[in-house]
C-alpha cells in the first residue's frame, strides 16, 4: 500500500495527460502522479510511417498554446537536441509523426518522478476517507500497488474500431487495425492481396506506404471506404476555428440531441484526409500509369463490408455499394481496418459506476470544465481528457485544444487562473445572445 495521498492521479500517459503533467511540473503545491501501461510513451507507434505528420501545426505542442515560456516546448526540444536551425530551414509548420513522438518521449524523461510507466490499472473505488483508492500492477514486477488521490484525471485514449462482422471472425493475424500497420509488416509483404477499408488520414497513409511497397512485394491492392469519396479533411482557416475553445463552449451549451445530430454532420472537419496526402497518392497512381502500364490497384468508394467469412486462401468479404444498392463480394486475403476509434467506458471504472452521471446513451456527462458530474457532492473531481466529443464537440481529440483543456483542469483544480484564458480566440461568432 503506497499511504501517501496524492493532490492528483491521472490514468494514461497519451499526449494530454502528459500535456497536464508538463503544465503541472512548476506547480510545487500540486503533488501528482500520472501511470500508464506501456513501458514507455510510444504514440500510435504502428503509424510511426517515414513520412507522416501530425496534422497540426507544431504549435499544438504539449504546453505552447498555455505557456510558450515554458521548458517543455517543441521549440525547446529543438534546441535541446540541436535541431533549431534544421527545423528553420525546414520552413514546414507540421511536423513528422515519429519526432513528435520523441519530443513527447524527451519531456516523459524530464517528467520521470510524476510519469510512471509499466504500471496497469485494474481498478478504481471511492474511499470514504475522502479520496480514491487506485489499484495498479506493476507490469514488471507483477506487484500490485494502491495509490490514493484527492483528484482524477483520465487520459487512457480510444479503441480501435473493428466492423462488428469482421470482430465476430475472432482473432485473425491477417486482419488488423491500421494503428498496427508497422508491427503487422510480415502479414501484408507476404499477401497475394490487400485491402484497406476506411478513408481518413490512416487509411491514406497505409494506402500510400502500401501503394509504393507494391512493386516490391507483388500483392494486388484495393482500397474501400463508405464514404461517397476519397475527401480532404476541411482545412480551410475558418473552418479551423471549429477547433477553438470558443467554438467549444458553444457547442457544449446546445441541447445534447442537437450535440449529437450536429456532430454527426461534421465528419468532414475531422475525419477527411489531408490535402498533400491525396496528391501525393494520386501523382504516385499517375507516375505508375505511364506508357499505359496498368495498375493492379482499385479505388472504390461507396462501399460497406456487410458480412465477411473465411476462405481456404483467406477472406471473403460481402460488400454493399450503398448508393446503387448492389452486393457483390471481394476476396482478399489480407484486410487493414483504417476504421477509426471509438470510447469506452474503461474497465476499472466498474466501482464508480453508480457515483458517475451517465446520459441517455449511457456516456459521461461531463461538465464545461472537463469532470464529470457525479451523483453526489464531493470535493473531489474527476476529469476527462478526450472522453468528451458529445458534450465538448470535435476539438476533443484535436491535440490543437490539449493544452488549453490543461489549463482549465489546472485553474479548476486550484480554484484560481494559473494558465489565463483567453475569451475571444476567433473572428467569426457561434450563435446568437439572447439580447440580439
Amino acid at each position: 500500500m503506497n499511504k501517501q495521498v496524492y493532490d492528483l492521479l491521472g490514468v494514461g500517459i497519451g499526449p494530454f495527460n502528459l500535456s497536464l503533467a508538463a503544465l503541472l511540473d512548476p506547480i510545487s503545491e500540486v503533488n501528482a502522479i500520472f501511470l500508464e501501461q506501456k513501458p514507455q510513451f510510444n504514440w500510435h507507434s504502428g503509424l510511426l510511417l517515414e513520412a507522416a505528420t501530425i496534422q497540426v501545426p507544431f504549435l499544438a505542442d504539449l504546453v505552447t498554446m498555455a505557456d510558450p515560456r515554458s521548458r517543455f516546448t517543441f521549440l525547446n526540444y529543438l534546441r535541446e537536441h540541436s535541431r533549431l536551425y534544421n527545423f528553420y530551414f525546414l520552413e514546414e509548420s507540421k511536423i513528422y509523426r515519429r519526432e513528435y513522438n520523441h519530443y513527447c518521449q524527451w519531456v516523459t524523461q524530464q517528467l520521470s518522478n510524476s510519469c510512471q510507466f509499466g504500471k496497469n490499472v485494474e481498478a478504481i473505488a471511492w474511499n470514504d476517507e475522502g479520496y480514491f483508492s487506485v489499484t495498479a500492477k506493476d507490469q514488471e514486477t507483477k506487484d500490485t500497488i494502491t495509490y490514493n488521490a484527492k483528484h482524477l484525471a483520465i487520459g487512457v485514449g480510444s479503441k480501435a474500431a473493428i466492423p462488428e462482422c469482421l470482430r465476430k471472425l475472432g482473432k485473425q493475424d491477417n486482419i488488423f487495425h491500421s494503428g498496427q500497420f508497422l508491427h503487422r509488416k510480415e502479414q501484408w509483404k507476404n499477401a497475394k492481396s490487400v485491402t484497406v477499408v476506411g478513408s481518413g488520414q490512416s487509411a491514406g497513409e497505409t494506402f500510400y506506404e502500401l501503394l509504393n511497397a507494391q512493386a516490391d512485394y507483388g500483392y494486388h491492392l484495393e482500397w474501400h471506404t463508405r464514404s461517397a469519396g476519397f475527401f480532404p479533411m476541411e482545412y480551410s482557416k475558418l473552418g479551423l476555428e471549429h477547433f477553438s475553445p470558443d467554438y467549444t463552449e458553444y457547442f457544449y451549451n446546445l441541447p445534447i440531441e442537437k450535440r449529437d445530430k450536429i456532430r454527426s454532420g461534421q465528419n468532414l472537419l475531422y475525419k477527411g484526409m489531408d490535402y498533400n496526402l491525396i496528391s501525393d497518392i494520386y501523382n504516385r497512381l499517375y507516375e505508375l500509369s505511364i506508357a499505359g502500364k496498368k495498375l493492379d490497384v482499385r479505388l472504390r468508394s461507396s462501399l460497406e463490408v456487410k458480412e465477411a467469412t473465411l476462405t481456404a486462401n483467406g477472406y471473403r468479404l460481402g460488400c454493399r455499394e450503398l448508393q446503387q444498392d448492389y452486393y457483390f463480394e471481394h476476396e482478399t486475403d489480407c484486410v487493414v481496418l483504417a476504421t477509426g476509434y471509438s470510447h469506452k467506458t474503461p474497465e476499472f471504472f466498474e466501482p464508480l459506476q453508480s457515483l458517475i452521471e451517465w446520459d441517455y446513451q449511457d456516456r459521461y456527462c461531463v461538465n464545461l470544465d472537463y469532470r464529470l458530474k457525479l451523483t453526489r457532492s464531493l470535493p473531489n473531481s474527476i476529469f476527462i481528457q478526450n472522453g468528451e466529443l458529445h458534450t465538448h464537440g470535435i476539438g476533443a481529440p484535436d491535440l490543437g485544444l490539449g493544452a488549453h483543456r490543461s489549463s482549465i483542469i489546472i485553474n479548476t483544480l486550484l480554484n484560481r487562473d494559473i494558465y489565463p484564458i483567453a475569451q475571444k480566440n476567433v473572428f467569426q461568432e457561434f450563435g446568437v445572445s439572447s439580447h440580439e
